[in-house]
């Protein structure tokens, strides 16, 4: 019997799949080991989505973070890049909104964002359902 985590590892990576093709993906959390990561389901929860080309090359310049919280009832997600720091993140609730990391203010969605975006709602869509 597979844990809620795996469970939810394998959802993120098939919707990773779908939106971010021809992209491959595997999810794992992001700190390994950590009890805290191993317990929880959907409570402030972050993930590293790892990015491979369709012949199995590793791109860490394409690895994301997904963090998972919720504020009240509602449940938030923010993807981030892991190599640049610098790029914008973008943070998903009843909407999307852009991000500078360096400052929390609003900018404009990234040339390559329109992926992550439809992967935020993809995922926001299925993550409500099972909490």
């Amino acid at each position: 019997m597979s844990s809620p985590n795996a469970d939810l590892s394998r959802l993120v990576a098939a919707a990773a799949d779908l939106c971010r093709k021809p992209l491959r993906h595997a999810v794992v959390p992001s700190q390994p080991g950590d009890p805290q990561a191993e317990e929880e389901v959907l409570e402030d929860l972050c993930l590293r989505i790892e990015a491979r080309s369709c012949e199995g090359e590793r791109l860490p310049q394409e690895d994301l973070e997904l963090e998972l919280y919720r504020s009240g009832e509602d449940l938030h997600l923010t993807l981030a890049w892991l190599v640049d720091d610098q790029r914008p993140m973008l943070w998903q609730g009843g909407h999307p909104v852009w991000m500078d990391p360096a400052t929390g203010s609003r900018c404009e969605r990234p040339a390559d964002g329109v992926p992550l975006e439809a992967l935020a709602r993809r995922l926001r869509a299925l993550l409500v359902g099972l909490t």
